[in-house]
């Protein structure tokens, strides 16, 4: 059996069929999670439970918003996502059945699309990816008990790093060195330092930057 295979199996076990489960897919910038939990929902599907990837980025604030809060320059910090409305929407995924638009974030514009996907009344697994579901830091710590099932993705800090320019790099992005220095590694160095336990630690041979 595959790793991903095997983590799609443990879900499966831990799912009731009297509820929606919500399942976080935690790390630091560069790890890997869109690309995990798009591989977990095409496995899932594929063993006959609706899955459904909900991305924590929908939830950036727009530039502008960033500019009058003195922020532009710590895109991706905690501090930078509508947490308030981002915790509304997973108690709405937990409590109710009707479907639910969700925004999307568009990196070709970088910015969220408003009501992008909707998460339909027949899935019954939703796959939360994002930065800091598990941050041991308040108010992000408040979310843990939201979660049914937490992974965490392990992936060292050079190899994180290594990604994080390549990212840019392929953006076509002029100043990436200097924003990976100044901005995704101290949120890599966030993510890291200061987490909480995961239910099941994904290392880094299995993930992909993304």
């Amino acid at each position: 059996m595959s790793e991903i295979a095997h983590i799609a199996a443990t879900i499966f076990r831990r799912a009731r069929h009297d509820r929606r489960m919500i399942v976080a897919i935690a790390g630091a910038p560069g790890s890997g999670k869109s690309t995990l939990a798009g591989e977990l929902a095409a496995a899932l599907t594929s063993g006959g439970q609706s899955a459904i990837v909900v991305p924590m980025d929908g939830f950036h604030y727009d530039d502008a918003v960033l500019e009058k809060r003195g922020l532009r320059t710590r895109k991706g910090a905690p501090e930078t996502f509508d947490f308030a409305g981002f915790e509304c929407l997973l108690k709405r995924l937990a409590s109710e059945t009707d479907d639910i638009a969700i925004p999307v974030f568009d990196r070709s514009m970088e910015l969220a699309r408003a009501a992008a996907d909707i998460v339909a009344a027949d899935h019954r697994i939703v796959l939360v990816e994002g930065n800091y579901l598990l941050l041991d830091e308040a108010p992000w710590s408040g979310l843990r008990p939201l979660f049914d099932f937490t992974i965490f993705l392990d992936v060292p800090r050079e190899e994180l790093e290594r990604r994080l320019l390549q990212r840019w790099r392929d953006h076509g992005r002029a100043d990436g060195p200097a924003w990976v220095a100044s901005n995704d590694m101290p949120n890599v160095d966030r993510v890291m330092g200061r987490r909480l336990e995961p239910d099941l630690v994904v290392k880094s041979e299995l993930t992909g930057e993304a």
